[in-house]
């Protein structure tokens, strides 16, 4: 410390401490807004940073949730086909046992018809009536559900009314046989009249040539 030897001050110079102190204070102050600026800007970047981070993550997530739902939405569809196809198979399988039923009562029903036939025949006359009411009787068996619990009872109302189906669909297409048959029929009756017509005309003419 000995060796250092104070600052000289030219002679006949005054020092201004004010003025050097100021301009520290002024390139403090500047040194400072240089680094609140700098605080500012890389505080603003990592706002923004954090934001694009927020919205990325809103993204994701709304994408997830709309993946979610398809997913959701295409199980639903596919259990919904599956359990069409269930009551599609179960319907088929009841409409086959119904024709089964139909057809071993029509055998059944011609059967006893046959018989009352040859019965007839030997002595005892009946009226188409009281044949009706016959066949309609033996075909009419009481029920017997007393002893059947609820689920029982749903499957034989669900049994009787695809029954009943049946037979409104078999009804519509015999109707409906028939009337092309009638319209048919009436169709031919024309074509044979304008024919026999037609044919009647040509013995006129050749009439009048040989006359």
């Amino acid at each position: 410390m000995s060796n250092i030897a104070a600052p000289k001050i030219p002679d006949g110079e005054k020092v201004d401490f004010d003025d050097i102190h100021r301009k520290r204070q002024e390139k403090d102050l500047s040194e400072l807004q240089s680094l609140i600026e700098a605080h500012f800007i890389q505080r603003k970047k990592e706002e923004e940073e954090l934001v694009a981070l927020v919205n990325r993550i809103e993204k994701r997530r709304t994408e997830r949730a709309e993946q979610q739902r398809i997913r959701a939405e295409m199980e639903k569809e596919r259990q919904a086909r599956l359990a069409e196809e269930k009551e599609r198979r179960e319907q088929e399988e009841q409409r086959k046992k119904h024709d089964e039923d139909a057809k071993k009562k029509k055998v059944l029903v011609t059967k006893q018809y046959g018989a009352g036939q040859k019965s007839e025949k030997k002595g005892k006359k009946q009226t188409e009536r009281e044949k009706k009411k016959k066949i309609l009787a033996e075909r009419r068996k009481p029920l017997n559900i007393d002893h059947l619990s609820d689920d029982k009872l749903k499957e034989k109302a669900n049994e009787l009314w695809q029954w009943l189906m049946q037979l409104e669909t078999e009804k519509y297409d015999l109707s409906d046989k028939f009337k092309r048959q009638k319209c048919d029929i009436n169709l031919l009756l024309v074509r044979v009249q304008d024919h026999q017509n037609t044919k009647g005309r040509g013995k006129g003419k050749m009439g009048a040539r040989l006359r």
